[in-house]
């Protein structure tokens, strides 16, 4: 905070939640402002409500119901006394509605003015609006109003391959790419759907897709007496289905003269609306051509990945956000704004890489935050949390500054090492190794570098990547200690002694839907041994860590791995240096259910089974595109879930005649069987739709609805 200023305010409702809305509570209590949270009943318990001075229920966990009812908010800012309200990002932070009723309600609303929220609110009149005021724009059709048809025409003269955006939202949410003409109406269809679903407005536009394109952003400072600033760029390159993963500044591909032309470009698109308080203006950059860029949008409040920008500047945004709406100038000129060192940004998402990164859900059970020289993390993350489907995925920020960038990547890989999540799968070890590829290292970043990484990146638990030995090692000893535990007799023991050699006790664990390990625990005369799937029995030990709770030395023939391990139930998690892991000890009635309905001892179908379609996470049933009693082939798209607000597309794995047991509207559980696919001898099925192209899971690459506000 600047030494010694005046506080601008003295009570701010920060019309959000997660990490942001503790980030935004942490500012305020450092400028001495009172805070007063809003939470919705799934949020009770959740630390942004701890951590501010007062906090107000909104209404259900459904965001319509709470962090999206203006009228909600509006009245607890009445009741708590609040003369300021911060919407953070996502939700409300750039609808001109709310800033207009805050406004009526005689409460300063922390952001831009009306006409910038009217004008870069909507993509087709941002980008009409900057190209008017020099700013250059990617070639693209952009009217509004216009129906699939005149779309479908203007896609000639735009060219292919190009992307499909929905004019009122950003995020990635509903983007669409297109690479020939024959696609082009089936994805329309598509992403009027998840427009209309995640921001009420179905308008589309039409973009020249760049091919290996890097997305850089600008960071601008405006006050009101019409100072506008750039505070340098960031790099935001590293996004997977549009979604950002990895942000760092400054770009690694920029020269200073570049910098500073794109600079100012941000910042005519700012003054062109008469901009105030912090926004961003993001940019596509040709990695052929660095000194070449276009306008792709501006975001009218603060961004995620703000953070790095705070790190080499030293400014906090969210002070001076609050500064500018209480009528401050800008703290610093042009010329006096220094970039020092490097700053980078990983997002730690709710979601299992090892499944094709759906959205994972559950109690954080253990929780492990990193800490050091040049570490950083935003978080909302405590333990005892339950993570749902309802919101967005992103729990927590981990971010680094470096010297240079090496040292950045050096101290983000460690503290990316040092965090621990237990209870619900977060893409924890994908963050490592992307980060550790050639490219990344090298800088050489494009949009789809994420895409092209995947298969090599060495996933542990994806197909190929089999389970290392000591994991379910580590659960068997741990099942076992714990179950010996307290007995004072052989006969109270279930060691498995006996009279003449010792009988194994056996532990069968469940890694997924299908697939199991089978781990015998022996007795002898010279401590336990290990046998995983019936291979050789070797020496193990499993001893708890001193002083480090729930972190266990797994020994298993004479090599020692030191993991975390903590028990849900009949669940056992355990992670190391990032990589997750849930495993599910399989009591006997479980295992005979299982044999009883047909399955082998692997998981498999047994001869005669009908070949399940199973829901790859909890969430909502949004589609059912086929009906009971169908002839399907497979690849075909069956059934579409909604989780963690992307629709996720269930496919038949095999041919047959259908059976589905769900409808639109349902509820449906991890793994619960949604469908079902008959065998049906000398029958050909009819090509009722589209086949679809295989999956990287039992479920089809997702589409955004409501995710990431970036």
């Amino acid at each position: 905070m600047t030494p010694n200023a005046p506080t601008p305010f003295t009570t701010v409702l920060v019309a959000n939640r997660g990490e942001i809305a503790c980030r935004i509570i942490r500012t305020l209590r450092a400028m001495g402002i009172r805070s007063v949270a809003v939470y919705s009943d799934a949020d009770r318990d959740a630390l942004h409500v701890s951590l501010a001075d007062a906090a107000v229920r909104l209404g259900p966990a459904a965001p319509r119901e709470s962090y999206l009812n203006i009228a909600a908010i509006l009245a607890a800012a009445a009741a708590t006394g609040a003369d300021a309200v911060h919407p953070g990002y996502g939700f409300l932070s750039e609808n001109e509605a709310f800033a207009r009723a805050s406004a009526a309600a005689g409460l300063v609303f922390v952001g831009p003015g009306l006409t910038a929220l009217a004008v870069m609110g909507d993509k087709i009149r941002g980008k009409n609006h900057v190209a008017d005021s020099g700013v250059p724009v990617i070639p693209g059709f952009s009217l509004p109003g216009q129906s699939d048809e005149q779309l479908v025409a203007a896609a000639e003269t735009v060219g292919y391959p190009l992307l499909i955006k929905p004019s009122a939202g950003g995020g990635g949410k509903g983007m669409l790419r297109v690479d020939a003409p024959g696609e082009l109406a089936a994805a329309l269809v598509t992403a009027r759907r998840v427009a209309l679903s995640a921001f009420g407005d179905d308008t589309l536009l039409l973009e020249r897709f760049i091919d290996r394109p890097r997305h850089i952003e600008v960071q601008v400072l405006a006050d009101s007496t019409g100072a506008v600033i750039h505070l340098g760029e960031r790099e935001c390159s590293l996004q997977r289905r549009h979604q950002k993963v990895i942000e760092e500044a400054p770009s690694p591909l920029l020269d200073p003269a570049t910098r500073a032309r794109i600079g100012e470009a941000a910042c005519q698109a700012a003054r062109s609306v008469g901009y105030t308080g912090a926004g961003t203006v993001e940019f596509l950059v040709s990695d052929a051509a660095p000194d070449e860029f276009f306008f792709m949008e501006m975001n009218t409040r603060l961004q995620v990945e703000h953070p790095v920008t705070e790190l080499v500047t030293g400014l906090d945004l969210v002070e001076w956000q609050l500064r500018i709406a209480a009528g401050e100038p800008l703290p610093l000129t042009q010329a006096e704004v220094v970039l020092t060192g490097h700053a980078i940004e990983a997002r730690l998402y709710a979601e299992n890489p090892a499944r094709g990164f759906l959205p994972g859900q559950g109690t954080v059970r253990s929780l492990s935050e990193p800490a050091g020289a040049g570490i950083r993390v935003d978080s909302s993350l405590r333990p005892g949390l339950p993570v749902s489907g309802v919101y967005d995925p992103m729990l927590a920020k981990v971010i680094a500054w470096g010297a240079d960038r090496a040292e950045a990547l050096a101290r983000l890989d460690r503290a990316l090492a040092d965090t621990v999540v237990l209870g619900v799968h977060t893409n924890l070890e994908f963050l490592r190794l992307l980060l550790r590829t050639p490219e990344v290292v090298a800088g050489r970043l494009d949009t789809g570098l994420i895409e092209r990484s995947l298969p090599g990146l060495g996933l542990r638990g994806t197909p190929g990547q089999p389970l290392p030995d000591h994991f379910p090692a580590a659960a068997a000893l741990f099942l076992h200690d714990r179950a010996t535990a307290g007995a004072t007799g052989l006969w109270d023991r279930a060691g498995g002694w006996r009279l003449g050699p010792d009988r194994p006790v056996r532990y069968s664990l469940r890694l997924s839907a299908t697939d199991t390990v089978d781990v015998a625990v022996l007795t002898g005369p010279d401590g336990l041994r290990v046998a995983i799937d019936d291979r050789m029995p070797v020496p193990a030990r499993l001893a708890p860590v001193t002083d480090r709770p729930g972190t266990f030395a797994c020994e298993l023939g004479g090599r020692i791995e030191v993991l975390h391990l903590v028990a849900d139930g009949p669940r056992l998690w355990l992670g190391q240096t990032g990589f997750t892991v849930d495993l599910v000890h399989r009591s006997r009635a479980e295992q005979l259910a299982d044999r009883l309905a047909g399955r082998d001892p692997a998981g498999g179908e047994a001869a005669g089974a009908r070949p399940e379609v199973r829901s790859p996470m909890p969430g909502t049933v949004v589609a059912v595109h086929l009906a009971t009693g169908d002839l399907v082939r497979a690849g075909q798209r069956i059934i579409t879930v909604e989780a963690m607000k992307m629709e996720h597309h269930l496919l038949a794995e095999t041919d047959g005649r259908l059976t589905v047991s769900v409808r639109p509207g349902d509820l449906v559980r991890l793994d619960q069987i949604v469908a079902t696919v008959a065998t049906v001898v000398d029958a050909t099925p009819p090509a009722t739709t589209p086949a679809t192209p295989p999956p990287e899971t039992s479920a089809a690459p997702a589409t955004p609805v409501k995710g990431d506000p970036t």
